[in-house]
Parts: C-alpha cells; structure tokens; sequence
C-alpha cells in the first residue's frame, strides 16, 4: 500500500522528477565551471610567469650586455696608448729611474710590511675503510668457518 502512494505520489506531481533532472543537471554544469574556473586560474598564474621570467632573461642579456660594454671601456682607457696621452696631457714625462732623485724626509717613517706566509700543504687524511666493507664474500666465509667453536683453527689452545 505504502509503495502505491510513493508511485502514485511520483505520478500525480511530475515536476518533482524534473527538479531532480534540473538539479542533476545545474550540479553537473556547476562541477564544469568550477574545474574550468581553476583551470583559467593556472593558466593565467603560468602565463604572468612566464612573462615575468622572460622580462627577467632581458633583464639579465642587457645587463650582461653593459658589464661587457663597461669592461671594453676599460681596457680601452687603461690601454697603453690612452695612458701615455693622459701622461702627456699632464705634462708628465717618463724618466730614467738612474736619474731620479729620492728624497729622504725626516720624521718619515714608512709603513712596514709583511710577506704572506708560504704556502703549505695541508695533508688531508684519508678516510679508512674498515675490514668488514674490503673483505671479499671468500675472505669473510674463511673467517667465519675458521672462527667456529671446535674447529682448531679458530682457538688458540693447543688441541691433543
């Protein structure tokens, strides 16, 4: 009887097994919108990324590109040939240091100095392995069978 009523209940209002469809349906929709929202969410995260790390590579080539600019300009200028026009420029000449002549002031005293020290090498020790990681499978069977109690290999006593 009560089985009936539930059928006859389904039967007499049809919207009821609409609603379940729509809401199956607005479920599925929902669970593909959201999956897809995520989806544009990485995306975009990976993309702004990406464009960041590609700003950051020009970043580095043209930095790279001025360091290498920066060294040129100062070989350039510590060149031989610049060096003696700045020289000339300021009016100075390049004397014989057997012509010189060294001034000695009095109350002077000049800073002293010290030579680094040799160089040493430092011995390193090397690390030991123990026995039991070089011995062969052989050598530790060996010892094994020679260790067990009864045999007269294994102990020191004399054996009659």
């Amino acid at each position: 009887m009560k089985t009936k009523n539930i059928i006859q209940a389904y039967r007499q209002a049809p919207w009821r097994m609409q609603l379940q469809w729509i809401g199956i349906f607005l479920l599925i929709l929902m669970s593909i919108a959201v999956i897809a929202g995520v989806y544009l969410s990485l995306s975009g995260k990976a993309a702004i990324t990406g464009r960041r790390i590609q700003s950051l590579e020009y970043q580095v080539s043209a930095l790279e590109l001025q360091i290498n600019d920066l060294a040129s300009q100062l070989a350039y200028a510590s060149s031989a040939r610049v060096m003696s026009e700045r020289a000339a420029a300021l009016n100075m000449v390049q004397r014989d240091p057997a012509q010189a002549i060294y001034l000695e002031v009095p109350g002077y005293s000049p800073e002293s100095f010290s030579l680094a020290p040799a160089p040493t090498v430092d011995n390193i020790p090397s690390p030991s392995i123990l026995p039991e990681f070089t011995a062969s499978l052989w050598d530790w069977l060996a010892d094994t069978l020679s260790n067990l109690p009864g045999t007269a290999q294994g102990s020191q006593e004399a054996q009659p």
